[in-house]
């Protein structure tokens, strides 16, 4: 069975720092790209890091650029989000997201959420 688990969610005060973990299993996990998003309530989902499959290159949101930063152990088959200077606005349940796309096949899968709650 496919298994994508986020955890490391929690409350902290602004300011403060949480790591996030995407731990995966049932796939070939060093053959997707892994991203996280965001869903605060009464907002759309918002895309807020992803790290490809090969040149492990990293991208983020505006609203995270240097603040965030995104990795993954192959090795282990989890991808990480450390979080810091948190912000009230960062509260949200946080998504891991896996995606394998080439010109005749895409997969993706979703995990479960973790909440973050930041307070001010």
């Amino acid at each position: 069975d496919v298994q994508l688990q986020a955890s490391g969610g929690g409350l902290v005060q602004a300011g403060g720092s949480l790591r996030l973990s995407c731990t995966a299993s049932g796939f070939a996990f060093n053959d997707y790209a892994i991203a996280w998003f965001r869903q605060a309530p009464g907002k759309e989902r918002e895309g807020v890091a992803c790290v490809s499959s090969g040149h492990l290159t990293t991208f983020y949101g505006d609203s995270v650029k240097g603040r965030f930063a995104m990795s993954r152990d192959n090795a282990n088959n989890t991808a990480y989000l450390q979080m810091d200077s948190l912000k009230p606005e960062d509260t949200a349940v946080y998504y891991c997201y896996a995606e394998h796309a080439t010109l005749y096949d895409q997969r993706d899968y979703w995990g479960k959420g973790t909440q973050v709650t930041v307070s001010s």
